[in-house]
């Protein structure tokens, strides 16, 4: 692992924060493989950026939760494929594993390598295809369909974490190639609000927050404050959309909201128009 600096190493600091929910009384979901990334220096990395913010990490831990139930509900629908953009340091091709179910991770090759060796070494089975390679660049499906991904069978996409480092073009891009080439889809991502990108909430949290990402050389450059709008020029359909402090609501009904970060930032599922 080299400095965790840049897109790539927002992977260590989310993986850290994720880990997190692990030390629950009752946490929303254990994921007992994530540790095995982490060391001194993910958590210097990760505290730099949550340093007086809490909301940093709970925001992490809360889409996890929002993102493991949709997974599920797709498992339930009987799908077989699932793909996960931007993978990072994901491990739910190892902690999520069902018969007949094909994983394909989309990232980095030196993300994916680092992931691979840290499972062989543990020992910890993942039926996982890796797939290096620039999703923007060279297209979701063009990467896909050379590593044995099946368009016509269904497939859910999990897109965390990647939207806000895109500009609008890409993510549209990325919106019409799934709704031109895959029949039967639901895609699950993650999205600020412009005015956590512009740094106009009015809260200094907040950012310094995003300030921080920037720092870090990672910084985010697309807010989208009417997902209806954008899902009508994908021609996709809203499944479901739900703002962080909704889920914080529903999920910690007795815990104080302790940011206004929840009600700026949200995840959603689109689909196919019926």
């Amino acid at each position: 692992m080299n400095e965790v600096r840049e897109v790539t190493g927002t992977a260590f600091v989310v993986a850290d924060f994720r880990a997190r929910e692990n030390a629950e009384p009752h946490p929303l979901y254990l994921d007992p493989i994530v540790p095995i990334f982490l060391d001194d220096r993910t958590r210097r990395a990760a505290d730099a950026i949550s340093d007086g913010f809490p909301a940093a990490a709970t925001n992490v831990r809360l889409r996890t939760r929002y993102l493991d139930d949709r997974l599920d509900e797709h498992f339930a629908r009987g799908f077989q494929q699932v793909v996960i953009l931007g993978a990072g340091l994901d491990t739910r091709a190892a902690r999520k594993r069902l018969p007949g179910v094909a994983y394909f991770e989309i990232d980095d090759a030196s993300t994916l390598s680092f992931k691979e060796s840290r499972l062989a070494d543990h020992k910890i089975p993942a039926e996982v295809t890796y797939i290096p390679g620039d999703y923007v660049a060279a297209g979701v499906l063009g990467l896909l369909e050379k590593n044995g991904f099946k368009r016509e069978l269904p497939a859910f996409f999990i897109w965390e974490g990647n939207t806000m480092y895109l500009t609008k073009g890409p993510v549209m891009q990325v919106l019409a190639e799934l709704k031109e080439s895959v029949p039967a889809f639901g895609l699950s991502f993650d999205f600020m609000d412009k005015a956590v990108v512009a740094r106009t909430t009015g809260d200094p949290h907040v950012t310094t927050f995003v300030e921080r990402f920037a720092a870090m050389g990672a910084p985010w450059h697309l807010g989208i404050d009417d997902l209806p709008a954008l899902a009508q020029e994908a021609r996709l359909a809203v499944a479901d959309v739900t703002t962080v402090a909704e889920l914080h609501l529903t999920y910690w009904p007795g815990r104080p909201l302790d940011s206004v970060m929840y009600e700026h930032y949200s995840l959603c599922t689109l689909k196919p128009n019926d």
